[in-house]
């Protein structure tokens, strides 16, 4: 994976602090999402941990994660009619017609409609569809910056592992 773009640097700091989350996120997620290139089917499928965790798996999920926080919590509909797993755990679960290709595609639908559900909202607009109860848009944020951040790091060690072998 590409380390961190150069516009983590002073120039996001004069900036709006929703500028810099949008910014923060946004390379987050292409991050995550460029953990596929170059990989084979089969290298972005390989199970290396006992969990479900691949790096297939991995966008696939954060693809769910979207969905969930900037969905689910915006527009308060349920996961069942955004089409979603119910849980976070089977949104690691691979189907046989999930490519690198229709992954990413998914993952980035799900980015950009994400930054369309935000952008009417402040960061202090409160969400009420989470099932933590009513949130601010700007936990939201720092809760996805969380999960991708922890997300990029797992998908550098797998990918790092499938390279080397």
């Amino acid at each position: 994976m590409p380390s961190l773009p150069a516009t983590l640097v002073p120039a996001v700091f004069s900036q709006p602090l929703r500028a810099q989350f949008d910014t923060f996120l946004d390379e987050h997620r292409a991050l995550l999402n460029a953990c596929l290139d170059g990989l084979t089917e089969e290298q972005a499928r390989r199970s290396l941990v006992s969990s479900r965790t691949t790096l297939l798996g991995l966008v696939k999920h954060a693809t769910f994660v979207e969905k969930v926080w900037f969905d689910e919590a915006i527009t308060c509909r349920s996961r069942a009619e955004i089409g979603i797993p119910a849980t976070p755990d089977e949104s690691f679960i691979l189907e046989d017609r999930d490519t690198i290709t229709s992954i990413q595609e998914a993952h980035r639908d799900a980015c950009e409609a994400s930054r369309r559900a935000a952008s009417r909202l402040e960061l202090d607009d409160v969400v009420s569809g989470n099932r933590r109860g009513p949130l601010p848009l700007r936990w939201v944020y720092l809760h996805m910056l969380r999960e991708l951040a922890q997300h990029c790091g797992h998908a550098d060690i797998l990918r790092e592992q499938i390279l080397s072998r």
